[in-house]
């Protein structure tokens, strides 16, 4: 019987993306009928999966579902939260698949964020190895100079590691007031608000505007839709490219 590697498994079910079950695993939280497993460890179709002392449905056929989202702030990127804040998966209604984020914002950013119950698809979205660019509009305060600007482009230290070199833009620039349009082609934890801050400056708001061809558009916070048929063939394209 062919077996699969059991975060591809999970992945492929619709629990959530590829890396996050990989970290499940690493955590000793997945059971394979019964027993601990690791990463590396496959499964057939008749072996029973477990998260969290909860068995895991694993559907023979399901169909594909992409969705992009206007995420608000004032909503944490996860299916459920312990400290019982709202949740972008609350904004969600009358889906006949459950699906997972793709990536995430934080609680007080904003902007374009992605839905799926196609795990192989979510993991080369996030995967360092693609590159794949997200574009944001970041407003900052009080002012900034050109020496920072160039810092910003050039990458800054955070976290112990440089970033790579990213295109900034000042788009809008007041009396204690600064947008600039910042395009990465990373996805490190905070990642814009870490950089500004590396060169002394405040994110006062941050909201993603793109993520590779995908843009958000008029789309209203809050709202959401699925991918239309070119847009996913476009974010495919750019996958693709990304891997040769």
């Amino acid at each position: 019987m062919e077996k699969t590697r059991i975060q591809k498994l999970i992945a492929d079910s619709g629990y959530c993306s590829r890396r996050k079950a990989e970290a499940m695993i690493a955590e000793g939280r997945v059971k394979v009928n019964g027993r601990d497993c690791k990463l590396g460890d496959k499964a057939g179709k008749r072996d029973l999966i477990s998260i969290d002392g909860k068995n895991l449905h694993i559907p023979r056929k399901k169909e594909m579902i992409y969705i992009m989202m206007n995420k608000p702030r004032g909503y944490v990127t996860t299916m459920n939260d312990e400290l019982d804040r709202k949740c972008v998966t609350d904004l969600l209604k009358n889906l006949d698949q459950r699906v997972f984020p793709i990536g995430r914002l934080d609680r007080v950013s904003e902007g374009l964020l992605l839905f799926t119950n196609d795990g192989s698809f979510a993991n080369d979205v996030i995967h360092p190895s693609k590159r794949i660019s997200k574009t944001y509009r970041v407003t900052i305060r009080p002012d900034i100079n050109d020496d920072q600007l160039v810092k910003l482009a050039d990458g800054v230290e955070i976290d112990g590691r440089k970033t790579l070199p990213c295109s900034v833009i000042v788009l809008d620039k007041q009396p204690g007031r600064v947008v600039l349009q910042m395009v990465i082609r990373e996805g490190r934890n905070r990642q814009i608000r870490k950089m500004c801050e590396a060169v002394g400056v405040e994110v006062a708001r941050l909201k993603r505007t793109s993520i590779g061809p995908l843009k958000l558009g008029m789309l209203k916070p809050g709202d959401y839709r699925e991918l239309k048929p070119d847009e996913l063939r476009a974010i495919r394209s750019a996958l693709e490219k990304a891997s040769r």
